[in-house]
């Protein structure tokens, strides 16, 4: 292959150096230092696309989208194969976080998906029909894998109720990344993606509460789901969806919990029959009627929602304590 009339050649050694320091160096998180070298290397082999794909990655997990989507774009000029190359991915992250939206889709065409419209189209790319995933929130942090439905393949509508310490809420958008982290699969031999979320895109003005309910049946609990889910918003019986994993398990393939059935993981660290954040699930048999519900509702609505709930069977429902935690 010839590049500005001229063969190419394996990287230089002090290529090589640079680059292995400069990732060494991301490990540790000076992105500062990285970047001194990464650019460096570019100033040395300026034909190579893999150098300005490590400048694009670099620029990404500092979420310096300007600086992404140029080195990026540098990175697929010189690129010797029409389709499938990380490069294109990269630089449709950039453009989704900026809302360049002829240039995603441009970069996911050329990446090889099927994508409605024409490069020229200035919305989003919308009816991609991506399906389910599910996304690791704050991963760096107190990593929490949430389900959520993709609008695209940069981005996660959250249709799960996060926890308060994730910081997110129902309804949000978050820019994710492009290689998954561990999978989530369902009894029915179905699996899905756990990709890690990268930055929020777009927040929701719904607030998230948690209240205390007494539902005497899981019936009673799924009455309360549905009239959240009918009325276009969300409530979620936390004591028994919620799992404390080790991260090599959440960054594995694991079966969700799909809230029935014995639970026999040894690598669920939480408690069983406790209801509350620690709690996932019983031995199949006992029901314990107290349970930690979030609510995703807005404040004016949540209260006529649990009250509604209680009216249709006062006998075996109540709530208390309800509070307002993101």
């Amino acid at each position: 292959m010839r590049i500005f009339g001229k063969a190419r050649h394996r990287p230089s050694a002090s290529w090589r150096q640079a680059t292995d320091r400069a990732f060494t160096l991301i490990g540790d998180g000076r992105y500062e230092d990285a970047g001194a070298l990464l650019t460096r290397a570019a100033d040395l082999e300026p034909w190579l696309s893999e150098s300005w794909f490590n400048l694009a990655l670099l620029h990404k997990f500092r979420h310096d989208w300007e600086q992404a989507r140029a080195a990026g774009l540098r990175a697929v000029a010189l690129l010797d194969r029409d389709a499938g190359a990380p490069d294109w991915w990269n630089v449709g992250i950039a453009a989704t976080a900026l809302q360049d939206w002829p240039l995603a889709r441009r970069a996911w065409q050329a990446y090889g998906l099927r994508t409605p419209g024409d490069a020229t189209d200035a919305g989003e790319p919308l009816g991609m029909d991506l399906g389910s995933a599910a996304v690791r929130l704050s991963p760096e942090g107190e990593a929490e894998v949430v389900w959520g439905r993709r609008l695209d393949p940069a981005r996660v509508e959250v249709l799960s109720i996060p926890l308060p310490s994730s910081g997110r809420r129902w309804g949000e958008v978050v820019l994710h990344d492009g290689v998954p982290h561990g999978e989530r699969t369902t009894s029915a031999g179905h699996s899905y993606p756990v990709f890690d979320e990268i930055e929020l895109w777009a927040p929701s003005p719904v607030p998230t509460w948690v209240v205390l309910l007494e539902a005497a049946t899981e019936a009673d609990r799924d009455a309360l789901e549905q009239l959240a889910a009918d009325a276009g918003f969300a409530a979620e019986d936390w004591s028994s969806s919620v799992r404390l994993l080790c991260r090599m398990c959440s960054e594995s393939r694991m079966p969700s919990d799909e809230g029935e059935g014995e639970h026999l993981d040894p690598h669920d660290h939480s408690e069983p029959g406790h209801p509350g954040p620690l709690g996932h699930r019983t031995d199949g048999q006992l029901w314990v009627p107290e349970r930690e519900c979030g609510v995703a509702a807005p404040a004016g609505l949540v209260k006529g929602l649990l009250d509604g709930w209680v009216a249709d069977s006062p006998d075996s429902r109540d709530w208390r304590d309800l509070e307002e935690v993101c």
